[in-house]
């Protein structure tokens, strides 16, 4: 299974951490089985991690109508968001 990072500056952080709380059942149509990880900075910068079960479904869904009204409900800078399949590993 892939891994996959999305970061994108938010209008608020506090709005967009209260939204994205409440998308479990989204997450799920989009694959995702496991936890979703995430972190805040300032600038109003959020980052997500996230272990899609299948990786063409999940980027498909990420372009559906339901993110994207989710992605503008929550505050999310649309054309700020980056998406990073962590498709590399180095072993330590």
């Amino acid at each position: 299974m892939s891994k996959i990072i999305v970061v994108a500056e938010v209008e608020d952080l506090v709005k967009w951490e209260a939204g994205f709380r409440t998308h479990a059942d989204l997450f799920r149509s989009q694959t995702i089985t496991k936890p979703v990880h995430f972190g805040t900075i300032a600038g109003n910068q959020a980052a997500v991690c996230l272990e899609p079960g299948d990786l063409a479904a999940f980027m498909a869904a990420l372009d559906s109508p339901a993110t994207a009204e989710a992605m503008a409900n929550d505050g999310v800078k649309r054309e700020t968001v980056k998406v990073f399949v962590l498709d590399k590993t180095l072993e330590v």
